[in-house]
């Protein structure tokens, strides 16, 4: 492709070191509504400051590595490329703290949770949360290094683990309380403000993430998972992201994080061809680039 000196190029090109099944769907929904794009590979990929002239004008970040999706986006905006979802919004929902914050900010409901700025303070903070409670990583995906706290004495052995860590942010700790729900939360799947529908995502454990073998089964779409939803990806300033809903014991919903990198595998086959999420995106993408 070739673009004009001094300015972004008309092409449209999707992120990804890794491509997935979801990255494959999205090409072959691409590939369907015959719209040429590129494949980036971010583990190729650089930029120099002050260069306009990339050949996109508009870039799907897919990126699964969170601190490139982030210098991705930031490059690509600062040379005038529209990226979706923004760099804002990346940087917002890969930290789990920012996005609590956000959905505080805007009256989502979310569980308790507090961030200790030393292992000694979350233990303080984790005492007043209660127990049993959970620690987890300010950034990271599919539930890795989630930690149930059963009492005070399993958190002193997680947070001695940790005072031990190489790096300043390995000492902050993220904790939250720990939700009596039923075996099962929910994913929604929001594109350019429309739910696409739910699912009851179920595990053998704390995580019920498809990419660890969790499975998925339709949800109902209630106005309040709607409102819920659409609300929690305003908040954080998504075009496209997955929404993780927790059910208490009464049956109120509680919003625990939106991804902004959504994977669908899982919600496709629960759903088969009530919905296409590869052809939404898509379909929002083309719509971006005509404005």
């Amino acid at each position: 492709m070739s673009a004009a000196p001094g300015r972004p190029g008309d092409g449209i090109a999707v992120l990804a070191s890794r491509v997935g099944a979801d990255e494959k769907r999205l090409f072959d929904a691409l590939d369907r509504r015959g719209v040429p794009f590129e494949h980036v590979d971010t583990r190729g990929q650089w930029f120099a400051a002050g260069r306009h002239d990339l050949p996109w004008g508009l870039v799907l970040n897919r990126e699964i590595g969170q601190v490139r999706a982030a210098y991705a986006a930031r490059c690509l905006a600062s040379a005038g490329v529209e990226v979706v979802n923004s760099p804002d919004a990346t940087e917002l929902c890969g930290d789990k703290w920012r996005t609590t914050v956000a959905l505080e900010a805007a009256g989502v409901p979310t569980p308790r949770t507090a961030l200790g700025l030393t292992p000694q303070a979350t233990l303080d903070a984790l005492d007043a949360i209660g127990y049993p409670a959970l620690i987890k990583p300010l950034v990271g995906s599919w539930g890795r290094l989630v930690a149930r706290l059963p009492d005070r004495a399993g958190a002193e052995a997680v947070l001695e683990y940790v005072a031990a860590l190489p790096g300043p942010q390995s000492h902050i700790g993220y904790v939250q309380e720990l939700i009596d729900k039923p075996d099962r939360d929910i994913r929604v799947i929001v594109v350019g403000g429309e739910v696409l529908g739910a699912v009851y995502r179920t595990g053998e454990s704390l995580r019920t993430n498809v990419a660890l073998g969790g499975q998925t089964r339709p949800c109902e779409v209630t106005p309040e998972i709607t409102k819920l939803s659409i609300d929690a990806t305003a908040a954080v300033g998504t075009d496209i992201a997955g929404v993780d809903l927790i059910e208490e014991r009464d049956g109120r919903l509680l919003v625990l994080e939106v991804n902004h990198r959504v994977e669908f595998t899982g919600f496709q086959s629960a759903l088969a061809d009530r919905v296409d999420v590869a052809g939404h995106i898509v379909d929002h993408l083309l719509e971006r680039a005509q404005r």
